[in-house]
């Protein structure tokens, strides 16, 4: 713990849920609910955000199971929409919820309390010189639109640069730069937005003479496609440090370090959006720390909040300044709230506590040293990629034209959900049938095994794998 930061009371650790806690049965909040009921009022009620509902209703969660009214328990092996870090119910994060709940739960915006203050001073403490000012916000979207709106103001530029397959949110800046899904229906997005093409090793066009993958011939003639496009107004590009939508694409070794070159050449700031790959998840407390690279702003969410609504916006006391001096706002109804605050001070507390990070780290290798065992038995997995306890493995119809397998990839997915285990799907076109797996990081290696093993039978047992053995 920093000096002097303000704790939630006192530090929990004699109710602190180990990662091997035992869950055998769901708790007892929705126990008896009917599915076939709930499925139908879900039909009925329900609006389609863009997703078909899983079929089962989840009716519990703990440590890292969910629960299903007709009874089927579940390892949750994307920690939900990858946020839940530290495990579904974690003790300490329940008992910090219900005394802010009951205590300090939401304030005016203009206001501040010790939580928020505590948070900030945590989190700065724990970045890297030049991330030296935080606030808070809800969502990853949220933080990326507030992002890029200090760009904008810091620079006194409007264009917007971001990567292809990116995500970045749903409001209407994150939007703009997000190349992905999501784009369609609306009509023009934002103005002065541009793409820089996805960094993907596996299926990339630009090859040496050796067939390696030329991220760096490919990064240039984006820039040089971008420079073309542009009106002389680029304020900032934004980028994901592992693109997790896109199939746990993970950054070439050197090119976020060339990025932020590019940004310096041209004026830019480079915003680096971790809202899955922060707080541990890959091995180190921030992938920024991978490579040493210090952005001009960075955003967190999912992780910081365990599954609340948390996002942060960080950045340097320059950059503050000038904004101050310009009239920046981002004043929203949310902003700064206590409870969350309080939640994510307590998610980084245990994180650097438990050695949560180091875990992650040496647990993230035995995970894709089985991947890649297992990608050596079956000849439909194309490739396996990602870093510490983010993994993405993509099932092709052969190796050798690496074409997409979606509905072979959908049945095996079914398949390991029946035997125990949720590693999420991107099963849409544009996802490439890729399995994203990202644990809570309180995982352990037992539970990896079962994870692992429920795979392997999953694989074993569906038709059109290409068995190599």
């Amino acid at each position: 713990m920093a000096p002097g930061i303000i704790t939630n009371g006192h530090s929990d650790q004699n109710i602190s849920m180990t990662s091997a806690t035992k869950v055998d049965s769901p708790p007892s909040l929705y126990l008896n609910a009917d599915q076939t009921d709930l499925q139908k009022k879900s039909s009925q009620y329900l609006f389609n955000y863009g997703t078909k509902f899983n079929k089962d209703i989840i009716v519990g969660s703990k440590g890292l199971y969910v629960f299903t009214a007709s009874g089927h328990k579940i390892l949750d092996f994307t920690s939900g929409q990858m946020s839940c870090l530290l495990g579904h119910g974690h003790p300490e994060i329940v008992k910090t919820i219900a005394e802010h709940a009951a205590n300090l739960d939401h304030l005016f915006s203009g206001m501040v309390s010790p939580p928020v203050i505590s948070l900030g001073e945590r989190l700065c403490s724990l970045l890297p010189e030049g991330l030296d000012k935080a606030f808070f916000l809800s969502t990853g979207g949220e933080s990326n639109e507030a992002a890029i709106k200090i760009a904008k103001v810091y620079t006194g530029k409007f264009e917007i640069v971001g990567l292809g397959a990116s995500w970045h949110g749903m409001t209407a800046q994150a939007l703009g730069t997000q190349y992905h899904y999501g784009r369609k229906g609306q009509g023009p997005v934002m103005p002065g937005m541009h793409m820089l093409p996805a960094p993907n090793a596996y299926r990339s066009v630009f090859r040496r003479a050796d067939g390696t993958y030329d991220w760096e011939a490919e990064l240039e003639y984006g820039w040089n496609m971008i420079d073309m496009a542009s009106c002389g107004s680029l304020a900032a590009c934004i980028v994901e440090a592992i693109q997790s939508s896109a199939g746990m694409h993970v950054l070439p070794e050197g090119y976020l370090k060339a990025l932020k070159k590019h940004c310096e050449k041209r004026g830019m700031l480079l915003i680096v959006d971790e809202a899955q790959t922060g707080v541990g998840r890959c091995g180190d407390l921030m992938a920024i720390m991978y490579e040493g690279v210090v952005p001009d702003i960075l955003t967190l969410s999912k992780t910081l909040g365990n599954g609340l609504p948390l996002s942060a916006v960080v950045t340097s006391a320059e950059i503050e300044r000038v904004c101050v001096e310009r009239d920046y706002s981002f004043y929203t109804t949310h902003v700064n709230d206590p409870l969350p605050a309080a939640v994510g001070d307590k998610v980084l507390e245990i994180v650097v506590r438990d050695n949560l990070v180091e875990r992650s780290r040496e647990l993230g290798k035995f995970l894709h040293a089985e991947l890649r065992k297992l990608q050596s038995r079956y000849g439909c997995i194309g490739d396996v990629r990602g870093r510490g306890l983010m993994a993405g493995v993509e099932i092709v119809a052969d190796r050798e034209s690496k074409k997409p397998a979606l509905e072979l990839a959908r049945e095996i997915g079914d398949k390991a959900y029946e035997l125990g285990v949720w590693a999420n799907l991107s099963s849409h076109a544009s996802f490439g049938g890729t399995f994203r797996i990202a644990p809570p990081i309180t995982v352990t290696k037992e539970q990896l095994e079962t994870a692992l093993g429920y795979l392997e039978e999953a694989f074993k047992s569906t038709p059109g794998t290409l068995p190599l053995y």
